[in-house]
């Protein structure tokens, strides 16, 4: 098979027709990329994160883990290599998501295996330098749109955090120390001073 090469500008969109297998085939063959899918089909690639953001990333995964190891009997954290297939269509990766245990466990073992069909119902979504604020803001949008309960957008450049919630306006709260995360992560407290 041909390669070819496609110059990339942060993130590039295209529309492609492919099946869900095709997706998850193309996902995992180029492992260097971030594929996303919108409900239309429009395929979204982006580059790898950079190393501030990543560092940024892990600690807020880890922070998640640690609360959720504790918590087994709720649900399970995910890291931002994961794929979810959401009701409307769309195939998409938080940076950080959490479902709870009792919907987990209703997916059979193959849809765990690819891109759950579910919308987790906790999202995290962690603004890097070359992210556009009205794209994660669209894509939280999505997320809620699609089930999820509570969604965080941290804003590095702002220093700030945007709280959705289905049927709420979104909150936006300056340069907070914590976040709590509420009765979705119950006991979840999230220390931002080494994320913000």
């Amino acid at each position: 098979m041909e390669s070819s090469t496609i110059p990339l500008n942060s993130p590039l969109e295209l529309t492609l027709e492919l099946t869900d297998e095709q997706f998850f085939m193309l996902c995992q063959e180029n492992r260097d990329f971030r594929f996303e899918r919108t409900a239309s089909g429009g395929l979204i690639i982006m580059s790898p994160t950079g190393s501030e953001t990543g560092n940024c990333n892990i600690d807020l995964s880890y922070q998640l883990q640690s609360w959720s190891r504790q918590n087994k009997h709720l649900g399970i954290a995910f890291d931002s290599s994961t794929g979810f297939k959401l009701p409307d269509g769309t195939d998409i990766s938080p940076d950080a998501a959490w479902v709870r245990r009792d919907r987990w466990e209703a997916l059979t073992a193959e849809e765990k295996k690819k891109f759950a069909p579910i919308c987790p119902d906790f999202v995290v979504e962690l603004r890097s330098a070359s992210d556009s604020l009205e794209k994660l803001r669209a894509k939280m949008k999505v997320y809620i749109k699609n089930g999820a309960r509570l969604g965080w957008l941290l804003d590095r450049q702002n220093r700030q955090v945007e709280i959705s919630r289905p049927d709420r306006d979104v909150e936006i709260i300056c340069s907070p120390a914590t976040l709590s995360g509420e009765d979705v992560l119950p006991g979840l407290v999230l220390d931002l001073s080494d994320i913000l």
